[in-house]
């Protein structure tokens, strides 16, 4: 329908619409126009939308009955054109606003996808700025984000910003950057490659990324995110410019442009789309130039709790025992990534309150927790875990987390804190949790100290989760049934078919598998006798201590994960 069609119709308003359709009651009407009119001016809504809040319609329902009513046609994201001509468009906080976009333009005519046609203010404004007459399309809020994403988000803006530099490289003919370090500076800071440095951490920021990998290869520069736990490459940037790329990080980080030929480590602050992000900058020389990760720390994310980081039951209460000791040391392990330092700030968030003194030693502080006094190590001044942990205990402390046990000056200022009537919390790197005590063993801790300070051991693992929106039932080959050992062929699995919603993975998000180890009298007399990790495993294990990947097994019976998932993160036999 055309815009001065839509005027004409629009006497009959939207809510004698949904009257004359039987869509609303009288009643529930009156209700929400009360809504509406108690509602501060500056602050105004649609009365559609207030009418879904309120529960009393849903969004699908009100656009179908004004698409029959106002004869427009009514589109879901899947029928929208996969890209719009190039042009001059209304800007993105205008669009997402008052919710709609352009979905092309044919001759004279912009076609719109919108979710109240009948406003004007809206109408008559696209239709000055655009100079073109108007075809009103009904669609969703949510479809019509997804389209504003695709057609002007964050992805578009980096094609453009490369278009626009290849452009100028085709132009330009200077030499090679490598050497000129005041000529790095001065294109790093140009705002094409600005824009591109910027867009890059935006991108990672709103697509859960929790590291960035900027990679020089012989022909080009790859741009990969680990999300959920795996990488994937979005970008290819020019050879050329990487010099400019590199230093503009190496600049916002404070790290020295000039000195290429050692690793260097920096910090870096922003604010992306709201929230506060730290990154902590890695560069590292390689044959064909420097390359980094950033690592994204959000202060602004909300702290996990242990309820969300899927704990079995069983389990779960366990631990709760472990950490509400008055003393000892509580080890959690795993690799990289694994979510240590996450489960160790749900603990110290579950056990915090106003008669515990809670102290950390950290590197880097990932989340603030109230409350909880937070110490940040330095190195280069001196301040090592060790030396913190030192000094810690003359503060009078009930809890005591070490962010990691790196050697065995820290492990045995760490029992002997554990020793003295304090709880202390603290990871290591190890495969399972009997390797937890053979590491301290072999690191040259007495066994009779370990076995007096250590109360349990909690290795994990992180697993993606089936996406929810294409999550489907799947049949396992025989070759992945042989794989599972302790998988039963009548089980039901899922996996995720891939959809946009999970960028065609199949995954959404991660949630834990676990294998806790509690420390009784038995394992205390191994650890005496310096009994290897099968023998203290084999006596957990006949207790009922559920092993990692019988944990995963079942998160895959539950329907949460799959089995190569399961079998990606866990080695046989642990």
């Amino acid at each position: 329908m055309s815009h001065e069609a839509l005027k004409i119709t629009k006497s009959g308003k939207l809510g004698k619409i949904l009257l004359d359709l039987n869509i609303v009651t009288p009643e529930k009407l009156e209700i929400a126009l009360k809504e509406q009119a108690a509602r501060d001016k500056t602050n105004p809504r649609r009365l559609g939308e207030i009418l879904v809040g309120l529960g009393f319609i849903s969004e699908d329902d009100m656009l179908r009955a004004i698409s029959s009513q106002l004869d427009l046609r009514y589109l879901k994201f899947s029928e929208f054109p996969k890209t719009i001509p190039s042009g001059a468009y209304p800007t993105l906080k205008f669009m997402k606003q008052y919710k709609f976009v352009p979905i092309g333009i044919e001759d004279n005519i912009m076609k719109v996808a919108m979710t109240d046609p009948l406003n004007e203010y809206v109408t008559d404004s696209l239709q000055i700025f655009s100079d073109k007459e108007l075809e009103i399309c009904l669609s969703s809020e949510k479809d019509i984000m997804e389209a504003i994403e695709q057609y002007f988000g964050s992805n578009v803006q980096m094609t453009s910003i490369m278009e626009g530099m290849r452009e100028e490289e085709a132009e330009s003919d200077e030499v090679e950057l490598q050497e000129d370090v005041h000529h790095l500076r001065d294109m790093a800071s140009e705002a094409p490659i600005v824009k591109l440095v910027n867009m890059i951490i935006t991108r990672a920021v709103e697509g859960r990324t929790s590291d960035i990998h900027i990679e020089p290869f012989e022909n080009n520069v790859k741009v990969r995110y680990r999300i959920d736990g795996a990488l994937t490459q979005v970008e290819s940037l020019p050879r050329r410019i990487q010099p400019a790329v590199i230093s503009r990080i190496k600049i916002m980080s404070r790290m020295n442009i000039a000195e290429r030929r050692l690793p260097q480590d920096g910090r870096i602050k922003l604010r992306v789309s709201g929230r506060d992000i730290d990154l902590r900058v890695s560069t590292i020389p390689t044959i064909y130039g420097e390359s980094i990760v950033m690592r994204i720390l959000d202060s602004g994310t909300a702290l996990t709790t242990l309820d969300h980081l899927g704990f079995p039951p069983g389990t779960v209460v366990q631990y709760d025992k472990l950490i509400n000791t008055p003393y000892g040391m509580l080890l959690v392990t795993g690799p990289t990534g694994s979510g240590k330092t996450t489960t160790l700030y749900g603990s110290l968030n579950k056990i915090n309150s106003d008669e515990k003194k809670i102290i950390t030693v950290e590197d880097p502080i990932e989340y603030q927790i109230d409350g909880v006094n937070q110490i940040q190590i330095k190195p280069q001044i001196g301040l090592t875990f060790a030396n913190g942990l030192r000094h810690i205990v003359r503060q009078d402390p009930d809890v005591i987390m070490v962010g990691e046990i790196r050697d065995v000056e820290t492990a045995e200022i760490a029992i002997h804190s554990a020793l003295t009537g304090h709880m202390v919390f603290s990871t290591l790197h190890t495969n399972d949790a009997p390797g937890a005590v053979t590491r301290l063993l072999d690191m040259g801790i007495e066994g009779f100290l370990v076995a007096s300070s250590l109360i349990g051991v909690l290795a994990q693992r992180l697993v993606r989760v089936i996406c929810p929106s294409c999550k489907e039932p799947f049949k396992p080959g025989q070759e992945l049934i042989d794989k599972a050992e302790f998988f039963l062929n009548n089980i039901e699995t899922y996996h995720g078919s891939g959809c946009e919603d999970c960028r065609h993975t199949g995954y959404s998000g991660r949630t834990g598998i676990f294998e806790l180890m509690v420390i009784d009298s038995e394992v205390r007399r191994l650890i005496l006798d310096r009994a290897s990790s099968d023998v203290i495993r084999e006596n957990v294990v006949s207790k009922g201590m559920t092993l990692l990947r019988e944990s995963g097994w079942n998160k895959v019976q539950e329907g949460i994960t799959t089995i190569e998932e399961v079998l990606r993160v866990s080695q046989e036999g642990i």
